[in-house]
């Protein structure tokens, strides 16, 4: 019987420091960062889902990454918009050098007298090695009429 399965090894991906971990089953949110996320609108709202466990009026706000945390203020005045205050979400933006394309998870670590969320970063990018790979295997591929 030949092996019909590839090693664990070759699908292995590598984790740097804390930047990733299975969500605790607490509420998060997903997005995939676009043009009025980042440079030069810099603005990111809450989703819906959440308004119900967020207060009704400014709470402070704090986004947690690697070790590192960004102080903010989310406007949770407006019932239909709650977002955060685009100085700060500026800087975590500029200090993570996130730009469109990119993805970030936010999971809710408490939600008391400020709002704590956890964040997770996925790069957009797509490493060099598989773009040359990628040309590679389409320079060998025969066009078809």
């Amino acid at each position: 019987m030949a092996e019909s399965a590839q090693s664990s090894s070759d699908t292995t991906i590598q984790l740097h420091g804390e930047e990733f971990w299975p969500l605790s089953g607490k509420p998060y949110f997903d997005i995939i960062l676009a043009k009025t996320h980042v440079k030069p609108f810099y603005k990111l709202g809450i989703p819906a889902k959440l308004h119900p466990i967020l207060p009704s009026c400014s709470f402070p706000t704090v986004l947690t990454f690697a070790g590192k945390s960004w102080e903010m203020t989310c406007d949770g005045s407006n019932k239909k918009h709650k977002g955060l205050d685009k100085e700060s979400w500026k800087a975590f933006i500029d200090d993570n050098n996130l730009k469109a394309g990119d993805g970030c998870v936010f999971e809710v670590m408490e939600c008391s007298t400020k709002l704590v969320l956890r964040v997770q970063i996925l790069r957009g990018d797509i490493p060099a090695e598989l773009l040359e790979k990628e040309k590679g295997d389409e320079a060998e591929k025969p066009i078809i009429l």
